[in-house]
């Protein structure tokens, strides 16, 4: 028996042991598993207190009858060129949007936040366009005459994309925007030079300065590189007033806005002012031509009303507006107008991931000067000097463009854009009628706020007279964007 014993007892010792391991094995696992349920129970609490503060801080807000003003992401318009920054970096900017991002500040400090860019633009176009818009291209200063500007091939430098501006808050109710740029339009065509792109302040819902136009939609604007842009685009910047009714994720608003007719004398451009209808009694004493003699006359503003529709899907937005478009005579002092109208739609759909489809149809008659390019409000309806007078000159316009995010590091964005006028019959056989762009590009961001990127363009313009010219350039792209909001963060 005792050898029995004496046999079993180490057997029954290695039992014991491997028992006491897989205890304190378990024992081991438990501790493990109520620590990390101690850490889930910790975050759990965590995040209700940041809910209830959020709910606290929303009741209080609603107690004392303030306005939400929440923080605004920049734009692709306002802070890259134009779109060349991934989705993270901007967003939807509702129609109440002043570009000023208000920190979370006290009630009654005045936040002032310095933003931009520096960008720098390699163009070989492998034809020509008009020199003063060499740094873009702008369909329709693409000539239908081979040579018009010289022989084909031009490399350009550009540093004209480049932008600066201030936006800050006051309080919960006001915001501000004034930012600027480097690109020279208007008497400073073709010129490096400053110029306001923004100026613009908001007052609760209230809206007053120089803004996107209510009748346009930012938000479409493909993620691109080139500076122009989409040619069948609503994309102008005017000076306004705009209340703007909230009604949750949407927006309803309402504004008044600049009033400038585009006018063509067609044809009749270098007709002598005597040769004109009804012309003046003491016209021999004035030699003018008729367009010298006819000009813009508006003395009410433009009317815009729009509807914008957000959700997880993206957004959508329906703008129309009614323009009186004036006209008068100098020599004689006579003053008559057209009516203007236009139906703008548009949405920015989320697909799959960060990707987006950005499309847009527009039409109207005499909204010419609201469109990216190639716009007219008013032309000579005959071709018969005698018997001509004043039309509105019908368009529509499509952009459609998608936006892929191959990475974090990587994106993509291809599409393609059109603008149709109906001449009249008094315009001139090499005025503008059709234009369309198409791109293509490779952006690549390798760490925050920079951006490289390669683009591919092709244009093309057709005259009245079916006279047509293309062109098309690779355009590479160095932007590095700076914000002082990142670097101090609120105060």
């Amino acid at each position: 028996m005792k050898r029995i014993w004496k046999a079993l007892l180490p057997v029954a010792v290695l039992c014991a042991s491997h028992a006491l391991n897989a205890g304190a094995a378990t024992e081991a696992e438990r501790i493990a598993a109520l620590e990390a349920q101690l850490n889930q129970q910790k975050a759990a609490m965590r995040q209700q207190q940041r809910m209830i503060e959020a709910m606290n801080a929303e009741l209080q807000r609603l107690k004392a009858g303030q306005a939400a003003a929440p923080e605004l992401p920049p734009t692709a318009q306002d802070f890259g060129t134009e779109q060349s920054a991934p989705p993270e970096d901007y967003g939807s900017v509702p129609a109440t949007a002043s570009a000023a991002k208000p920190a979370a500040k006290s009630a009654d400090k005045l936040s002032a936040d310095i933003y931009g860019f520096v960008m720098a633009d390699t163009i070989y176009d492998f034809k020509r366009v008009d020199p003063n818009w060499e740094d873009t291209l702008r369909v329709t200063t693409i000539p239908t005459q081979s040579g018009a500007y010289g022989n084909d091939g031009d490399f350009v430098f550009s540093v004209r994309q480049s932008r600066l501006g201030v936006r800050g808050a006051y309080g919960q109710d006001v915001t501000y925007i004034l930012e600027g740029e480097l690109f020279g339009v208007g008497s400073d065509q073709g010129q490096t030079t400053l110029r306001v792109r923004h100026a613009w302040a908001t007052y609760k819902d209230f809206g007053m300065g120089q803004y996107w136009s209510n009748f346009m939609d930012i938000d479409i604007f493909p993620n691109t590189i080139d500076y122009w842009g989409p040619t069948g685009m609503v994309f102008y910047r005017n000076k306004q007033a705009r209340y703007t009714f909230p009604m949750g994720d949407d927006t309803f608003a309402v504004s008044i806005e600049n009033p400038s007719t585009a006018l063509s004398v067609g044809q009749f451009r270098d007709t002598n002012n005597c040769n004109l209808p009804n012309p003046a009694p003491d016209c021999a004493s004035v030699d003018s031509t008729a367009e010298q003699v006819f000009q813009s006359y508006n003395d009410l503003p433009d009317l815009v009303a729009s509807y914008r529709g957000s959700g997880d899907f993206g957004h959508y937005k329906v703008a129309g507006i009614v323009r009186k478009l004036g006209y008068e005579r100098l020599d004689t002092g006579s003053k008559d107008y057209e009516v203007g109208w236009g139906i703008n739609t548009s949405a920015g759909l989320y697909t799959w991931g960060k990707d987006q489809a950005k499309l847009q149809v527009v039409y109207g008659e005499g909204i010419g000067n609201y469109m990216n390019d190639g716009g007219l409000d008013i032309a000579p309806d005959s071709a018969d000097i005698l018997r001509a007078g004043a039309e509105t000159v019908p368009l529509w316009g499509i952009s459609t463009y998608y936006d892929h995010y191959w990475s974090d590091k990587w994106s993509t964005s291809f599409g393609w854009s059109g603008i149709d006028l109906d001449t009249s019959d008094g315009q001139a056989q090499t005025e503008f009628k059709r234009g369309q762009i198409a791109q293509i590009n490779l952006l690549h961001y390798p760490v925050d706020h920079v951006m490289l990127g390669t683009e591919f363009i092709w244009g093309q313009r057709e005259d009245i007279s079916g006279n047509v010219g293309s062109d098309y350039r690779i355009q590479f792209s160095l932007k590095v964007d700076f914000d002082t909001g990142d670097l101090v963060g609120p105060n």
